[in-house]
């Protein structure tokens, strides 16, 4: 369903505009309630559909409290996760913890995953795309990585 990047800037309240082509995506499948959380493993953020939430949320439920790792893995995404919605002018409101935790002020990316859009802080994901991307080619000389089997 999402797919691109898109740099998109965070107003002084928090706020920023969901570029037109995600929103036109959203009003042609009917997505009127969305639910954002702290991405568990980077610091950004992930924006899902209600519906695709809900999914996400029924496979958390499957996971046992007694492996820490995904114990926190669900306290992070469950504990942060908060219902949202666009304004009428098309824009979404980042809470001020949020915003902090992920150092979110104002040039902003929106990555579409399929499922969901990761929003990351501008800088931070450069660096961590440049970081990987650097990574590759060391990495595929030297191990299989589970994407060998993937025909692109």
């Amino acid at each position: 369903m999402f797919r691109g990047i898109h740099p998109v800037t965070v107003d002084s309240k928090g706020r920023f505009a969901v570029p037109s082509k995600v929103r036109d995506l959203l009003l042609k499948e009917q997505v009127v309630e969305l639910v954002i959380t702290l991405n568990p493993w980077d610091r950004a953020l992930w924006l899902y559909p209600l519906l695709e939430w809900e999914r996400i949320e029924n496979l958390l439920s499957t996971l046992s409290d007694f492996d820490r790792q995904t114990r926190r893995t669900k306290q992070i995404m469950r504990g942060y996760a908060s219902d949202c919605s666009l304004d009428p002018q098309g824009r979404i409101l980042l809470s001020q913890e949020m915003r902090s935790l992920t150092a979110i002020e104002k040039d902003t990316v929106l990555l579409g995953q399929g499922n969901k859009l990761e929003i990351w802080e501008a800088s931070a994901w450069k660096e961590e795309r440049d970081s990987w991307l650097e990574s590759v080619g060391e990495q595929a000389a030297s191990t299989s990585s589970g994407l060998d089997s993937l025909s692109l």
